[in-house]
């Protein structure tokens, strides 16, 4: 097992010149990469002095900023595990997470220390801090007293480094285990075939207006610019015109669809503003291929798509070369080097391309199993050894890979992950409810909202509107259905199973115009 912390490779590519610019924040803050070191050490000895049992979880549940940046390679140094936390999720939420990861140090923003500190202390957590995006809050207020210096904890590339919860279609979320070795192995696949730019003549510059609670805003685009050592402007949160301004200083920029489609809609984005741009990528929701063709016509450049997961981080991409082929709207582009990417029927056959069946993956960036799930583990790889992704897809002859749907009915709303099983059982519990179906519908600017279609107890009456207020207060925002229908009964097969199919036909045109 060779030795390998995720930290220590991304330091490395910090520049030479450490008092040079590593982020510049909407707000006019500068960050040198000195900086990030000095205080990600001063952070990482102050989970040192709380004598943590190893690999113990850090949970974080904080609003967007360059010191939870710090937090992470911090925790990357001590050899702990990162639990990033979305900002939306609510109590239950967060109860059933801070419950399975068992964290030993869990940090939350100012306002939510309350009732975050109540659910942390009841499940055992010793630790729990504040952190704000202000640069204040009782993490900050005791690392001011630790050393700035500090040597990374050896890890092996198989010891973990990251958790993400991933909603499962059945309700229950769960844990995706990433080892330092995934991690790094898929920066450094990306770093080479996105072809990032070392700091000197030409050196990159990344927009980055993702949220740093999944994938595509922590890994890909934070990996990628601190192992190039390419300096970031930073915002707390996505803002058209400000991206549009940072255009003419940047070269990179990674979104969702939605910030595409929003960007669109700014009339100062032109060929000009994008004239030192070099990639513009796009993942997490599928692009659809009329904002894929605006963007061209717009601004000249043509926005390379990618596919990955919390289980595997990225698997394939457009080609950024021309050499390598052209970049073909409505696809995921090709197998990253080093993955390996099937397609099989239900019986496990491999399928001729063309031909649409289960995505099946394998490689150094695949995650090793689910946090405490050994039978949820073994179901999702196959006999000889390759992930079950879930998804539902095809390979052109071109090799090019097609996502055409999801096994289960996930709704990808805004690039977010949305199970319609886990919100049904919420609406279930709710007063006056019989039974419930969630769906996904064609949405111009989320990709795809939820509608809940739900059928009332005999002599109940629920209220449409009432029932999404109650719902409001017990998940995150973006999973909330965009509307719901009160129905005398759900369409159901021979076998008393609900055609969620008919529903979506039903209510496709909802948002449509």
């Amino acid at each position: 097992m060779s030795h390998s912390n995720l930290y220590a490779a991304l330091r490395a590519g910090f520049p030479a010149n450490l008092d040079s610019t590593a982020v510049e924040t909407d707000v006019g803050l500068h960050y040198s990469w000195r900086d990030l070191e000095r205080a990600s050490a001063m952070l990482a000895n102050l989970l040192h002095s709380l004598d943590l049992p190893p690999a113990s979880r850090i949970a974080v549940q904080v609003e967007k900023s360059v010191e939870a940046l710090m937090l992470y390679l911090a925790t990357l140094r001590t050899g702990h595990v990162f639990l990033p936390l979305n900002t939306a999720y609510q109590s239950a939420e967060i109860e059933y997470f801070i419950g399975d990861a068992q964290p030993a140090v869990v940090v939350c923003s100012g306002k939510n220390f309350g009732w975050v500190s109540k659910l942390a202390f009841k499940a055992g957590t010793q630790n729990v801090f504040t952190l704000n995006d202000d640069r204040t809050g009782s993490l900050l207020e005791r690392a001011v007293h630790c050393s700035d210096q500090h040597a990374a904890v050896q890890r092996g590339s198989d010891d973990l480094a990251a958790i993400l919860y991933t909603s499962g279609t059945t309700g229950r979320s769960k844990g995706a285990m990433l080892t330092h070795g995934n991690l790094l192995s898929n920066a450094q696949v990306l770093k080479d075939y996105w072809g990032w730019r070392p700091q000197g003549e030409g050196a990159d510059v990344l927009i980055h207006a993702l949220p740093i609670f999944h994938v595509h805003g922590l890994f890909v685009a934070i990996h990628g610019a601190l192992l190039s050592g390419s300096k970031m402007l930073w915002m707390a949160r996505f803002e058209p015109k400000q991206v549009v301004a940072w255009l003419p200083r940047a070269t990179v920029f990674m979104g969702v669809p939605t910030l595409y489609v929003r960007l669109l809609a700014e009339p100062t984005l032109t060929r000009e503003t994008c004239r030192q741009m070099r990639l513009f990528v796009a993942g997490s929701a599928p692009l659809l291929l009329e904002t894929f063709k605006h963007w061209q016509e717009r601004t000249g450049h043509t926005i390379l798509e990618r596919y990955g997961m919390s289980e595997t981080a990225m698997l394939t991409s457009n080609p950024y070369l021309a050499a390598d082929g052209p970049r073909r709207g409505g696809t995921v582009g090709l197998p990253l080097p080093g993955v390996g990417l099937r397609v099989q029927d239900e019986a496990g056959q491999p399928l001729p391309p063309g031909e649409i069946g289960g995505i099946e993956v394998r490689g150094p960036n695949v995650f090793p199993g689910y946090w405490r799930m050994p039978e949820k583990t073994a179901q999702e790889f196959t006999a000889d050894g390759w992930f079950k992704t879930g998804d539902v897809g095809k390979i052109d002859e071109h090799g090019y890979v097609h996502i055409v749907g999801r096994s289960k009915d996930l709704i990808i709303s805004g690039g977010y992950n949305v199970y319609p099983a886990e919100i049904e059982g919420y609406l279930n519990e709710l007063p006056g409810v019989a039974e419930s179906a969630v769906v996904g519908v064609p949405h111009p600017d989320f990709g795809e909202v939820g509608v809940a279609v739900v059928v009332a107890k005999p002599d109940a009456q629920p209220d449409a509107d009432a029932l999404l207020a109650s719902l409001k207060a017990r998940l995150a925002n973006f999973k909330i259905p965009k509307r719901c229908f009160v129905v005398p009964e759900l369409p159901r097969n021979t076998m008393g199973k609900v055609q969620k199919n008919l529903l979506r036909d039903k209510y496709a045109g909802l948002f449509a115009g």
